[in-house]
């Protein structure tokens, strides 16, 4: 048994029982894993619908040049379909988009233009109104508009939703989806509903985005919009296919809340997802308490990690947004400089003339002193110093008679603090043993280091 092609991979894409990060949560918590479509994102299954509508409707002929605003995921999914189907694409996204997004589309031959993100949908630079311009100015030229194109709704209501019902043995009680275009909420909750009217379809919303207050007061507020940085969530306009009598209930997340646990799922759960499943999940957590045992929790995961490698999944990116606490260093992370270089020691039964020689010619303050493999005492320079100039004969005496006490062990894991409280007057060092039991020296110096 056979595909004919990569489009008849789309859909049947597997349900996975979470059981680490919803472990306070009394209901079953399934997700709906979307990263099994080709695409690796749930707009698969929308794309295709929309060019099939189209082809069938004659808006889409032979040849012609699809033309789409898109976050990515949207643009993926339309490419695969146009390169089985003979079209050329040309995408406008927002420059908030990942890279890794805007990277793949191109590697199916797609045309990317980036548009700013910080304008109005009205604004001539905004990737919507540059889209609808190269439209009108493309010959043969058809776009989807996946946010008023109503087969985006419909692609779910024919296929995500008869899915998760069939996956839940028709016991599903509440269904929890990031709303962005609408169509995955709206279309799937419509077939569920319809099923039974008792299912509660949870939409979660970001901070910057209207959906929310929209719902509650039915007032269209331009002051709660403002940039975010969650991607495939929330708008600053109401699309055709977010139908708000569907949707029971609105939760907002916080950008830093949607990254952090987007890093989370794959590390707790195994699930290497995007930005917006960790949105979903992070919202669906925040609403536990509307959860009972007995119920069952769909919560979509909409898109594939790989596409955040550079932004939620690089800790640089996160930190400069201040979502990563820095962490005071540990023990084994004030190595970090020199964990390659073998540890000088000296053996006891040494002359302190070798002692000498050893921390000058590698410009070294103190130096452990072994017996064999066990570390028995150690030198600093202030106390050969101190003793050579009352007695300068010592330099041929073994290192035992003027070793001080062994420098301590301390655990990889020991804080910044422990470490530092066991260095002082009377001890100039602490040692550490690595993953593969080399043992390291930390200094004043290291520690000095390690705060810088």
């Amino acid at each position: 048994m056979y595909c004919n092609n990569i489009l008849e991979t789309i859909g049947k894409t597997p349900m996975v029982r979470l059981n680490k990060i919803t472990k306070d949560i009394p209901a079953l918590v399934l997700a709906k894993v979307e990263t099994f479509n080709p695409g690796n994102s749930i707009k698969d299954r929308m794309a295709i619908k929309m060019i099939e509508d189209a082809e069938k409707s004659g808006k889409l002929m032979p040849g012609g040049t699809i033309i789409e605003g898109t976050s990515g995921n949207t643009g993926m999914g339309l490419a695969i379909a146009a390169v089985i189907k003979g079209y050329k694409c040309i995408f406008t996204t927002t420059d908030k988009q990942s890279k890794e997004k805007v990277d793949a589309l191109r590697a199916f031959g797609a045309e990317v233009i980036v548009c700013p993100t910080n304008v109005d949908p009205e604004d001539p630079r905004s990737y919507y109104s540059v889209s609808s311009r190269l439209e009108r100015e493309t010959p043969n030229a058809w776009k989807p508009n996946q946010y008023d194109n109503l087969s985006n709704s419909q692609a779910h209501y024919e296929q995500t939703g008869p899915e998760i019902w069939e996956q839940t043995e028709g016991k599903i009680t509440h269904l929890v989806v990031g709303v962005g275009t609408g169509g995955t909420i709206c279309g799937t909750g419509r077939y569920l509903k319809e099923k039974n009217p008792n299912i509660k379809i949870l939409g979660i919303d970001t901070y910057g985005s209207v959906f929310k207050k929209y719902k509650e007061t039915g007032i269209f507020d331009k002051e709660e919009i403002y940039p975010y940085i969650t991607e495939g969530i929330g708008e600053d306009f109401l699309p055709a296919n977010v139908d708000f009598s569907l949707i029971d209930h609105f939760e907002k997340v916080s950008d830093r809340d949607a990254a952090m646990m987007t890093r989370r799922i794959p590390r707790e759960e195994g699930i290497f997802v995007g930005n917006s499943a960790g949105a979903a999940l992070a919202g669906m957590v925040q609403m536990k308490h509307l959860f009972k045992a007995g119920d069952v929790v769909v919560v979509i995961f909409h898109d594939h990690g790989t596409r955040y490698l550079g932004k939620m999944y690089n800790d640089e990116w996160m930190r400069d947004r201040g979502f990563l606490e820095e962490s005071s260093p540990k023990a084994i992370d004030m190595i970090e400089c020199h964990k390659h270089q073998k540890l000088l020691t000296i053996e006891e039964t040494a002359p302190v003339s070798e002692a000498i020689k050893l921390m000058r010619d590698y410009d070294i303050s103190q130096l452990p002193v072994v017996s064999g493999s066990d570390f028995t005492g150690s030198l600093s320079d202030s106390h050969l110093y101190a003793r050579l100039i009352d007695n300068p004969e010592l330099r041929h005496e073994p290192v035992k008679t003027l070793m001080q006490k062994p420098f301590p062990f301390v655990a990889p894991q020991a804080s910044l603090e422990e470490v530092s409280s066991l260095i002082n007057r009377e001890n100039d060092a602490v040692l550490v043993r690595d993953m593969l039991s080399e043992v390291h020296i930390i200094t004043k110096y290291d520690i000095i280091e390690a705060i810088g």
